[in-house]
């Protein structure tokens, strides 16, 4: 155990936890909505977070960029990060309709048992994963250089980049762009009405296909704004990248508490700074190893996590 190692790069393994942890925590959003409101554990969402990856990268080519490509210009960086932030959007949010539409509607329809749904969502998991590794060639896309990875300025000696503002930023806002649409949209009101009890809701008037529908929507497009964040983040993307990093954010959102949004958040942002500690403590080899040792212990002593309140009863 390097605890000289642990102890003096403290603050570097926290920030660079914290920005890791951001992407974990949008990602854990999905898994936390549909779990909250369909008691179902969508394993195929890891493969959402991908597509939102690919359409970044694949926007970005389209306007000629490519892994050697570095961009300047405030105005220029700011453009081509909006656009691929829509298009990664629609791209995860599109794939998160049809698998909601062709996988698990259908098995609602028919009141099949739980193992079956997570025997599709599995299934159908695998089958985008196989699908975007054969488009690509089982190969990695190069992202452009669109933000520095240099140090704008210096907190308590730890540098500050702007990769990591904008990653922790942009997890910050699309969680309170998220929390406040559940809390204070009518469509919000229906998922936790739907979410606490469904058949409640059909006969109170809740079109319940439709907010199942918007669930799987806003999951996905937290899913694209991650994919996004990714890319310009680790700058190399591969089909299969999507099973670990869903792994891990399934578990910050049972970390946090499954079916709370800011315990997604607070799951995330926990796990992804535990796991940097453990690197720096016992090397980088144990690094997924205590991603899922912490869940183990945590859940040993409060089955809920952390915050333990589920959608259903969340109050605007």
């Amino acid at each position: 155990m390097d605890f000289d190692g642990l102890f003096s790069n403290f603050g570097e393994l926290t920030t660079t936890g914290l920005t890791q942890g951001a992407i974990y925590a949008l990602v854990a959003l999905g898994y936390t909505l549909v779990y909250g409101v369909l008691r179902l554990i969508n394993f195929a969402h890891s493969e959402v977070f991908i597509a939102g990856a690919f359409a970044a990268i694949w926007t970005w080519n389209g306007f000629g960029l490519d892994q050697n490509s570095q961009v300047s210009g405030l105005g220029s960086i700011l453009f081509y990060l909006l656009v691929a932030m829509i298009v990664a959007a629609i791209a995860s949010a599109g794939t998160a309709t049809v698998i909601e539409r062709v996988a698990y509607r259908p098995l609602r329809k028919r009141n099949a048992p739980p193992l079956a749904f997570l025997i599709t969502a599995i299934g159908a998991s695998i089958a985008i994963s196989e699908a975007f590794g054969v488009y690509t060639r089982r190969r990695p896309e190069g992202a452009p250089i669109l933000v520095s990875s240099k140090p704008l300025f210096h907190i308590a000696g730890v540098p500050i980049d702007a990769v990591q503002l904008l990653t922790v930023g942009s997890a910050l806002v699309m969680m309170f762009a998220l929390d406040q649409f559940i809390n204070r949209s009518r469509t919000g009101r229906g998922i936790r009405a739907v979410a606490q009890d469904a058949n409640t809701a059909a006969l109170m008037g809740v079109n319940k296909d439709r907010i199942i529908l918007m669930v799987f929507i806003a999951g996905g497009t937290m899913a694209g704004v991650a994919g996004l964040l990714y890319d310009v983040r680790i700058q190399t993307l591969t089909y299969s990248v999507g099973f670990l990093l869903g792994l891990k954010a399934f578990t910050a959102a049972v970390l946090g508490g499954i079916g709370n949004l800011r315990g997604a958040l607070v799951g995330g942002l926990l796990l992804g700074v535990v796991e940097n500690y453990a690197a720096g403590l016992f090397g980088s080899q144990w690094k997924d190893f205590a991603a899922f040792a912490v869940l183990v212990v945590l859940l040993m002593f409060r089955p809920t996590g952390l915050l333990g309140e589920s959608l259903g009863r969340a109050r605007a």
